[in-house]
Order: C-alpha cells, then sequence, then structure tokens
C-alpha cells in the first residue's frame, strides 16, 4: 500500500482517489474549494459545467485522431466504472447525431472527410424517415448521420458519486501552490509527504505548467418536460460548435462557447442568442423551453491543445484536458496508473 496525495478535487482528482483507494492505497485530496459541491459560478471544477458528451468521432471536427482513439478508449471504460459506483443509469451510449442544414452541407462533408480519412469509425447517413423514426423531436429534412456506440454522461451525479465511493481524506479550503516527486506544498507554507504526488489541478497547475491557459467555454440548460430527445445531437455549422445534450426526460444542456478569454464573468448575450437560435432551428419545440441556467467556466488547454501527462518516481500530472475532459479522463488515467504500477479503472 502506498500513501498518495492528490492536487485537485475535479474530475481526475477524483477519478483518480476512487481508482487508488478502490486498489487499497491511502489517499488525500487537498482542493481550495469550500466543499465537494457544485456552485455554477464559474469557480468550481469545469467537469461540473460540462453537457457530458462522449463522442469521440464527433470531435474529429476539430481535434486530431489521436483525441479520438483516446476516446474510444475512455467509452471502454465508462460502463465498468458507472456500473462499480453504482450509477449506471447515469451513462447513455445510444449513439449520438450530427445534424446539417441543406445550405450548410459543404461544413459537414468537411468533417465527414475527416471521419473518413481517421480510419476509426464511419458516419452512417440517415434518411428522413429514419431520423424520423429515432428523433421525432427533430425538424424535418435536415441532413442526418449516425455514430453508433456515443452517447453522454451525467457530470453532476457522476462528480458526487466518486466523492461518495473514493475512500479518502478530503482537504477542503486547501490550495496547493506546487507538487513535487513525493510532496504537496500548501499555501500556507506547509509541505506534506506522500509515497507519490499527483498534479490534477487543472488551471492550478499554471504557476509550474506555464504554458496552460483557460479557454471559455459558456452552457446553457434548458428545462423542456418531455421533450423527447434520446442521443446527443452536435449541429455541423460552418460558423458554431453546437451540441445539444439531453440531462434527462425534462432538461437539455446546449453547449458551448469556444473563447480564447480566462474571463470567468456570466454568459454573454451574444453566446446565448447564438447557442438558443441554432438549438431552436434543428429541435423546433425549444422555443418553449425554459432558461434553468446560463454557466461559464474555463477549460484547462495547452498551444496544442492535447493533453499533458507525466509520470515519474513519486510523481504524476495530468493536466490540459481541454474541452474533452469526461471523453478522456478515463484512458489517460488509466495509462498513468498503469505506468506506475499502482492501479488499473477496471480492476474488480
Amino acid at each position: 500500500m502506498a500513501t498518495i496525495g492528490i492536487a485537485g478535487a475535479g474530475l481526475v482528482g477524483r477519478l483518480a482517489a476512487w481508482g487508488l483507494s478502490r486498489a487499497g492505497h491511502s489517499v488525500e485530496v487537498f482542493d481550495p474549494a469550500p466543499d465537494a459541491l457544485p456552485r455554477f459560478d464559474g469557480q468550481s471544477a469545469a467537469a461540473f459545467t460540462a453537457a457530458g458528451m462522449l463522442s469521440p468521432m464527433a470531435e474529429l471536427e476539430a481535434a486530431s485522431p489521436e483525441i479520438a482513439a483516446l476516446g474510444l478508449a475512455s467509452l471502454q471504460l465508462w460502463p465498468g466504472i458507472a456500473e462499480a459506483l453504482g450509477v449506471r443509469s447515469c451513462l447513455a451510449l445510444e449513439g449520438s447525431l450530427l445534424l446539417a442544414h441543406r445550405q450548410d452541407l459543404g461544413a459537414a462533408e468537411r468533417v465527414l472527410s475527416r471521419l473518413r480519412a481517421s480510419g476509426l469509425a464511419q458516419a452512417q447517413p440517415l434518411s428522413t424517415a429514419q431520423l424520423a423514426q429515432r428523433e421525432p423531436a427533430l425538424l424535418p429534412g435536415l441532413q442526418a448521420w449516425s455514430l453508433a456506440g456515443e452517447g453522454l454522461i451525467h457530470p453532476v451525479e457522476l462528480m458526487a458519486a466518486l466523492h461518495a465511493r473514493a475512500e479518502a481524506n478530503w482537504h477542503w479550503k486547501q490550495a496547493i501552490v506546487a507538487v513535487e516527486p513525493g510532496q504537496l506544498q500548501l499555501s500556507n507554507g506547509e509541505t506534506r509527504r506522500f509515497d507519490w504526488a499527483l498534479d490534477a489541478r487543472g488551471l492550478g497547475a499554471k504557476p509550474q505548467l506555464p504554458q496552460l491557459r483557460g479557454v471559455r467555454g459558456e452552457v446553457i440548460t434548458l428545462d423542456l418536460p418531455g421533450h423527447g430527445l434520446v442521443r446527443p445531437l452536435r449541429l455541423l455549422h460552418p460558423r458554431h460548435r453546437i451540441y445539444l445534450v439531453p440531462r434527462s426526460r425534462d432538461q437539455l444542456v446546449l453547449g458551448a462557447s469556444e473563447i480564447e478569454s480566462e474571463d470567468r464573468s456570466p454568459v454573454s448575450l451574444k453566446t446565448a442568442v447564438e447557442l438558443m437560435a441554432a438549438a431552436h432551428s434543428v429541435m423546433p419545440s425549444l422555443a418553449e423551453a425554459r432558461i434553468a441556467r446560463l454557466d461559464r467556466n474555463l477549460r484547462p488547454a495547452l498551444p496544442d491543445n492535447h493533453p499533458h501527462s507525466h509520470c515519474e518516481p513519486g510523481l504524476l500530472r495530468l493536466n490540459g484536458l481541454y474541452r474533452h475532459g469526461w471523453l478522456l479522463a478515463p484512458a489517460l488515467l488509466q495509462r498513468l496508473l498503469q505506468q506506475s504500477e499502482l492501479a488499473s479503472l477496471n480492476d474488480e
């Protein structure tokens, strides 16, 4: 058994705490937040703000085949993780949809060509009748393609489950200013020593990873009882990257802006109008939806928008997951835990 100190209680920190404590290690987690709960104020863990879309192939719209391959690996891990946590109902893998208006077929074809070139999977075109059968709430006449095996996860519920099921000591209101092999330095000057230290601070790690930047993302939670949408969808648009994710039978999450700014102020009118107008253009019933929440946060990203992982004796680092946190965290963390020979996320 090893003693392990984790800096950061976002998705990576909680997933690591759960996996490592499950493997029998003694785990302590440190985070500046007041407690484990989300606050939707632009300050809490970015994982709380995410829509939870697990769509590696659709991410090829802008991401590399490496990101898609890691996402496909995570899709293999998530069912076992959710089952072990007792929240299998928080994960749905019914596939996802790519949509385009007829006037935007040029933009759609660019994305589809990237999918074909990747060799990882293919988008299956749907006829008007097939789309109407699968998702009757959508506007007739849209061009649509299906991506099998993709799906969604419920971030808030999963974050709560990871916190509840990890047998760890949680130290809230404790900021970590430096992570080195076998030690965490607290903001009060104290140094805590462990066999292993794991740096999962996101943007909090910027002093030690100066190339990190925050990318602003804004999302909208909508209430629409009985909306009928089953699968997450992505609208292929020449200017916007828009997705709509059913969170429950009465609620949907719409996102997301992508702005090169570390501004944490409330959602702008421009973003809200553009996102909602685009979503309404493919799902007319959204005209009667009510805005439940406007949220924003900063995604930790590196210059190439690829994640950073590091393993050396006594030290693990994982950061820069950008807009792919829920999609990439299991595969990346699994790789680090196996490199360190500390644990495996799919162990019974």
